[in-house]
């Protein structure tokens, strides 16, 4: 069985498009949206889109553990609410999962944005250069593993930050694969804050816990 978890807070406005990108995708067995604690409708519009509903302590870690739990597959796709597979994906992950090799791996997709500007393209290609070189994909790249590897790994950890880095560094760079396929993420929230100013704020964020600063501390620094 394959399994979809999406992770969800107040996403209404990006789940439908997410969804309806991987429903009726004959390798998808099932999808489990984590809601924690949506107050715009959410989990409604994901039970009419078919997906199975569960709920979660707020976090997205705590989520994405909570959905895998739930979860009957043999393999799991883990997706963000805001993120949009391209066409094709289903082929692609298909090929990933029929190779034995790639059962102790994980494979991620390419990080794009829905924006014109080039200031979406310079981060789509600074995103690239993290992924192929230092090995940390986020999770809005999408997180494609076999079960039995995740649960050999303990899986994602309920942590209110970092919880994708967390369990990129377990896996390790040598057993990550890109696929070269986009999940095209809502790019909003950089319109939002300035291309310059999240983008900053991320990279320092990730440095600060790459050198072992509590999550606690980072989070609050974040938001």
């Amino acid at each position: 069985m394959f399994s979809i978890v999406v992770p969800t807070l107040d996403a209404a406005p990006y789940l439908k498009r997410a969804l309806a990108a991987v429903a009726g995708e004959s390798l998808v067995d099932e999808v489990i949206v984590a809601d924690g604690g949506s107050a715009d409708g959410t989990p409604e519009m994901a039970r009419s889109l078919g997906a199975r509903v569960i709920d979660a302590p707020r976090g997205r870690g705590t989520q994405l553990a909570a959905g895998a739990d739930a979860a009957r597959g043999d393999w799991l796709l883990f997706l963000h609410a805001d993120t949009v597979l391209a066409a094709g994906w289903s082929a692609a992950a298909a090929a990933f999962m029929s190779d034995p090799k790639n059962a102790e791996r994980a494979a991620v997709f390419r990080f794009a944005l829905d924006d014109v500007r080039q200031a979406a393209r310079r981060l789509e290609g600074l995103v690239a250069w993290r992924t192929r070189f230092l090995g940390l994909p986020y999770g809005d790249q999408g997180l494609l593993i076999a079960r039995d590897f995740y649960d050999r790994l303990e899986g994602y950890r309920t942590i209110p930050l970092m919880e994708d880095v967390d369990l990129v560094r377990r896996i390790g760079r040598r057993r990550l694969s890109q696929l070269d396929l986009p999940a095209v993420t809502s790019a909003e929230r950089y319109a939002r804050e300035g291309y310059l100013r999240r983008s900053a704020r991320n990279l320092f964020c990730l440095g600060l816990y790459l050198l072992g600063v509590p999550v606690g501390t980072i989070l609050r620094i974040y938001r």
